[in-house]
């Protein structure tokens, strides 16, 4: 059973992990490749790292592959964040059919802080 629930674990994982590689090289513009590579990847790997801890079974393992899940879980938004803001505020360009540009009018350019 358990066997079954770390390859099932690993196999959606992997699904995951392809959906956000698909992700990356379809789209148009950083902030979507972004959302795709942070969103789908970092649940790829919690998965692949929930699988490992489940097959090796030692108390060890399952601590740092926790640890590890939790700090990836805390890192890979916050830092996707940190990226997406400093490409809006050098400007790299949004794709040719965003409608809505809700940060515009909401920050100054010069501190870069929220109105």
């Amino acid at each position: 059973m358990v066997n079954f629930l770390c390859g099932m674990f690993v196999l959606i994982g992997s699904a995951f992990a392809l959906i956000a590689a698909l992700g990356m090289l379809r789209m148009p513009d950083l902030l979507m490749r972004m959302h795709a590579g942070t969103k789908a990847g970092t649940l790829a790997a919690g998965l692949i790292l929930l699988a490992t801890a489940m097959d090796f079974a030692t108390l060890s393992t399952t601590i740092r592959a926790l640890i590890v899940i939790v700090f990836l879980f805390i890192t890979m938004p916050i830092g996707a964040h940190a990226l997406g803001r400093a490409a809006y505020f050098i400007k790299i360009p949004l794709w040719k059919n965003t409608i809505i540009d809700e940060l515009r009018d909401h920050y100054n350019e010069k501190t870069h802080e929220l109105k």
